[in-house]
C-alpha cells in the first residue's frame, strides 16, 4: 500500500507565519557527556504542518480535545487549483460537484514555494467557499499558510480586493470544520485518498500533526 507522507519537517529554518516566533531546536544532553540525548523542542501550535479547530478564531469554537478522534482520519479529494496565481481568490467554480467525501485537499502547488517569502503570497479561498464547505460538510487541507490572505513580506503585492480578517476560517469553524494547514507533496497524490492527521494530545486550538495519506 503507498503511502504519501504530507507533513513538513520541523526544523529551526522552516516557514513560520508572519510574527510567530521561529522554531527552536535545542540539543539539552548528549550521549557523550550525559549518557542520553535529549532534545528541547520551542513551538508555535500553528507552526509547520498542523490542524487547526474552531476555539483559534472563535470564542465559543471547539478545541482539539472536543474532537473524536476519529474526527481526524478523512476521507479525501484533492483539487487541483494550481492554475490559480497568487493573491488570488479560489471560488466556488474551481471546486468539484460534491461528493461523500469529508475533507476536500486543495492543491495550488505553492509547498514549492516553502522557505522562501513568496511562501506568503499564495492564492486564498473566498468566504463563499469556505460557506460552501461548510454547508456541505467538508473540512479544509492546504498546501500554503492557510485559506485566508497571508501578509506578504512586500505590502505592494496585496490586492485591494483581498478580505480583512479571517473570513475563510471563521465561515469553515461555524460549521465545525478543520483546517489543516502548510501540507506538502500534493501534486503525487492521487485524486481520492484515506489521510489521517492526528494532533498531540493537547485542549488547545490547533497541534502540529504528522499527515499521512494511503490510496483507498
Amino acid at each position: 500500500m503507498a503511502r504519501y507522507d504530507l507533513s513538513h519537517p520541523l526544523t529551526a529554518e522552516m516557514s513560520v507565519y508572519p510574527g510567530s516566533r521561529p522554531v527552536q531546536l535545542n540539543q539539552a544532553a548528549t550521549v557523550e557527556h550525559d549518557g542520553a540525548c535529549v532534545t528541547e523542542l520551542d513551538i508555535d501550535t500553528h507552526a509547520g504542518t498542523h490542524i487547526d479547530a474552531p476555539a483559534h478564531t472563535l470564542a465559543d469554537g471547539k478545541s482539539l480535545a472536543e474532537f473524536p478522534l476519529s474526527a481526524f482520519s478523512f476521507d479525501a479529494l484533492c483539487v487541483d487549483c494550481s492554475g490559480v496565481g497568487a493573491r488570488e481568490p479560489i471560488d466556488v467554480d474551481d471546486l468539484p460537484h460534491p461528493s461523500d467525501h469529508d475533507m476536500l485537499l486543495i492543491r495550488t502547488g505553492w509547498s514549492d514555494h516553502w522557505g522562501s517569502d513568496r511562501y506568503r503570497d499564495h492564492p486564498y479561498l473566498t468566504r463563499a467557499v469556505a460557506e460552501w464547505c461548510g454547508a456541505h460538510g467538508y473540512s479544509v487541507g492546504l498546501d500554503t499558510f492557510g485559506p485566508d490572505p497571508t501578509p506578504s513580506v512586500d505590502p505592494g503585492r496585496e490586492g485591494s480586493g483581498e478580505p480583512d480578517g479571517l473570513p475563510a476560517h471563521d465561515a469553515l469553524f461555524a460549521e465545525d470544520c478543520l483546517i489543516l494547514e502548510n501540507l506538502r507533496g500534493l501534486a503525487a497524490v492521487p485524486d481520492t485518498l484515506q489521510l489521517t492527521a492526528l494532533p498531540l494530545a493537547l485542549d488547545a486550538e490547533a497541534s502540529p500533526v504528522r499527515a499521512v495519506a494511503t490510496e483507498p
